[in-house]
């Protein structure tokens, strides 16, 4: 059973950091594209960041490039979202996702292009 689990939420005051983590288990492959996506209340799910099967292509969304940043480490399962600098406007439920139907350099942008999903993980950044 392909499972994906988020962790590494939390409260936080603005300018302050936090890491994600999402870690996957049950994929036929261990190379699958993986994108953030965050949702916050009211609001339709937005992608965040995205990093292709080779693992040498990312994608950020405007309202975080330079702030956030991607990364997997292959041997562990593990995807990582580092961001810093965090806003009020980045509070949200963040899911991490992934896919194994892309090609090995592209990074899809859209829900629809990630087969797998986590169950989410609270960001909540405070003014």
């Amino acid at each position: 059973q392909e499972q994906l689990v988020e962790s590494g939420g939390g409260l936080v005051q603005t300018g302050e950091s936090l890491r994600l983590s999402c870690t996957l288990s049950g994929l036929p492959s261990s190379q699958p594209a993986m994108g953030w996506f965050r949702q916050a209340p009211g609001k339709e799910r937005e992608f965040v960041a995205g990093l292709s099967r080779d693992g040498l292509t990312a994608r950020y969304s405007d309202s975080v490039k330079g702030r956030f940043t991607i990364s997997r480490v292959v041997a562990e399962n593990t995807m990582y979202l580092q961001m810093n600098s965090l806003k009020s406007e980045d509070t949200a439920i963040y899911y991490c996702a992934a896919d194994l139907r892309s090609s090995w350099v592209r990074v899809g942008n859209a829900p629809s292009d990630y087969a797998y999903w986590g169950q989410g993980t609270q960001v909540t950044v405070s003014s």
